[in-house]
């Protein structure tokens, strides 16, 4: 597929990266090696957007849920995230990438938090590509974040008004959904963005997921007829 963006190409990608856990354990290694591949899956996902035109990707990297998995694993992950924010980050900077981290950051050690916040302050002049990283993230948490942050401001509970307190309102609705890892679920991703994207359900685990997986997921989003609640005439009448 040609690099630039054009009505074919979906602006907004969200992916639910899964399968890194189990790719390890295939090759009899540990599960955290499977969560390094998958930052490298991530590296190369972000350059492949970049050149096929995509303006937005959203992936989901650690869940709400994530913390009842086994403490040495969510513990790896936490330094595996530390690691990606020292490493990753500058290459993606130079790269235009700007990065938003979603997510509730309480939880989170004061190391990883300095660090999300530098790194969107580092890139947060870049137009290349909006990359936001879901960690800490659950769907759940964010409709609950919003419904609060709207009381909280005297504002009627409305769907606009919900929409704008949303943490991920500073970009588009997802046009195309990916999970990978052969799972037919969204498991708690991007409940209330999600109402109207496509969705496609890979059996691709994460660390394999390359050019040939994004490019087949594109075109069959191309196929698709988008209607929004109307009816396929009146889409063609536009």
């Amino acid at each position: 597929m040609p690099s630039g963006a054009c009505a074919s190409v979906p602006r907004h990608i969200a992916i639910a990266m899964d399968g890194n856990g189990r790719w390890a354990t295939k090759r009899f290694l540990p599960r955290l090696a499977g969560h390094k591949k998958g930052v490298d899956a991530l590296r190369r996902c972000v350059r492949l957007c970049i050149e096929r035109g995509v303006a937005v990707l959203t992936v989901f990297a650690f869940s709400s849920e994530n913390w009842n998995r086994p403490q040495e694993e969510v513990s790896g992950l936490m330094d595996l995230m530390a690691l990606a924010l020292t490493r990753e980050v500058p290459e993606l900077a130079r790269e235009g990438v700007r990065l938003h981290f979603v997510g509730e950051r309480a939880g989170l050690s004061e190391k990883v938090q300095t660090g999300f916040a530098q790194a969107e302050q580092m890139t947060a002049h870049n137009t290349q590509l909006v990359l936001n990283i879901c960690f800490n993230y659950g769907g759940r948490w964010d409709m609950a974040q919003a419904a609060a942050k709207v009381a909280a401001a005297g504002q009627p509970l409305t769907e606009d008004n919900l929409s704008a307190a949303m943490a991920l309102a500073h970009v588009s609705e997802p046009d195309l959904l990916i999970r990978t890892g052969g799972e037919m679920r969204i498991s708690n991703f991007l409940l209330w963005q999600a109402a109207y994207s496509e969705l496609l359900f890979s059996d691709r685990l994460w660390p394999d997921f390359d050019a040939a997986d994004l490019d087949a997921a594109i075109a069959q989003y191309a196929q698709r007829e988008r209607r929004f609640g109307q009816i396929s005439a009146q889409i063609a009448s536009k």
